[in-house]
């Protein structure tokens, strides 16, 4: 744990030569496999952890629109950096939205960020598509009042760095009422290991590695939540999904709005014998290209800023907008997802056959920007949501898989 000095406020800004730095580190992490830890050390040093954490907890006391325009700056720079931080910055951000509408629960980990504690996401597990609603990780009370946790945890980003380790299981203690147990656990425990597994297409220097609990063990004092299997209307619910789905949507942005850059530069660049030499810049299908990826970049940034203000802004979650929020939230991460997907795939196009290369930055780009396919809300889950809070619940099953005809 490090000690830091008195904090700095919300003029902070990641500074120029340190972003160069870590752009110039990204080939070489992504190209080895190996994880960001020079670019972390930077990070670290220049505070940029402490983004969300309140001056009073040692902090820089930014708010999640602040934080979400540099962490798409950050993405532009270092994709898999930026994902890898994001999570961090999740349950910094999910402490002050508690924090700021007066629930202390999560007070201590705005304490222990201030500190220099770095806090990963481990949430997802294989195979449960119900998320957030259910676990197969087994939570077993324990008469002092914490818990022992043992499952398994996917796509635990940091790693090789975390400290702490934000999670939930199961606790079948009464078979017709189980509840979901959130607590965080202390990487020093016994019962906690990682696998060395992360060997991806992309976002490879995140080494979001499984992570496999083993009877940890969560004291009283680090459980946070007991609730009901299923959907739930609890503010630590709605502040995980609404820090997630923006800071990952700032993440993505970053990967839009870099392609965009790249793509001017090889359109600039490159010239055509047929065209006596001329820029591809000049060629109609190349701008129509360029364009089209601007535009569409152009549309996410301002309704990241506008839910994020909303966060800040303390608007109640409880309120007959719930369903809303959730639609709009979720939609938010499916829109700037895909939307990044199709930019880079534009800039592909206008840079041609070099960004194939293995080295190549936009090449890069395009399998860093695939991971958006997985993150929640996925497709299904987007559209899901969506249309139950313009048309209501669905009433009607889904209908069987079709049989094709027999030859």
């Amino acid at each position: 744990m490090t000690e830091f000095a008195p904090p700095a406020h919300s003029d902070f800004a990641l500074d120029a030569e340190l972003l160069e730095r870590i752009r110039l580190r990204a080939a070489g992490y992504d190209q080895a496999n190996a994880f960001f830890t020079d670019d972390l050390t930077e990070l670290v040093a220049a505070g940029y952890l402490r983004a969300l954490v309140p001056a009073e907890f040692g902090g820089l006391g930014l708010t999640l629109a602040q934080t979400a325009r540099l962490q798409t700056r950050l993405a532009a720079h270092a994709p898999a950096t930026a994902l890898a931080i994001n999570m961090h910055l999740v349950w910094t951000g999910v402490a002050k939205v508690l924090h700021d509408r007066g629930d202390d629960s999560l007070d201590f980990v705005l304490r222990e960020a201030g500190q220099g504690e770095i806090f990963a996401f481990g949430v997802s597990e294989p195979g449960n598509d119900l998320v957030l609603f259910d676990s197969t990780t087994d939570a077993r009370p324990e008469s002092t009042g914490g818990y022992r946790f043992t499952g398994t945890k996917v796509f635990t980003s940091l790693s090789p760095a975390w400290t702490r380790l934000g999670t939930f299981g199961r606790d079948n203690t009464a078979p017709d009422d189980p509840r979901l147990i959130w607590a965080f656990l202390d990487r020093t425990a016994p019962g906690i290991r990682q696998k060395d597994d992360w060997d991806t297409l992309g976002m490879r220097a995140s080494q979001s590695q499984s992570t496999v609990l083993e009877g940890a063990h969560a004291a009283a004092d680090r459980v946070v939540r007991r609730f009901a299997v299923g959907p739930q209307n609890d503010p630590l619910i709605f502040a995980i999904f609404a820090n997630f789905e923006i800071l990952l949507a700032s993440v993505y942005a970053g990967i839009g709005q870099r392609a965009v850059e790249l793509a001017v530069d090889a359109a600039t660049r490159r010239t055509s014998r047929k065209n006596d030499a001329r820029s591809h810049a000049q060629d109609p299908i190349v701008r129509w290209r360029v364009a089209d990826a601007a535009i569409a970049m152009d549309g996410l940034y301002p309704q990241i800023d506008a839910l994020a203000n909303d966060i800040d802004e303390r608007v109640d979650v409880r309120s007959d907008r719930d369903i809303q929020w959730y639609a709009l939230l979720s939609g938010l991460k499916f829109r700037a997802t895909e939307t990044a997907k199709t930019v880079v795939d534009q800039a592909v196009r206008v840079t041609g056959g070099s960004a194939y290369a293995a080295g190549s930055e936009i090449g890069r780009l395009y399998r860093d920007v695939l991971a958006g396919l997985f993150h929640p809300s996925d497709a299904d889950s987007a559209h899901s949501t969506v249309a139950t809070a313009w048309l209501g619940p669905s009433t009607t099953p889904p209908a069987p898989p079709a049989i094709p005809p027999t030859t």
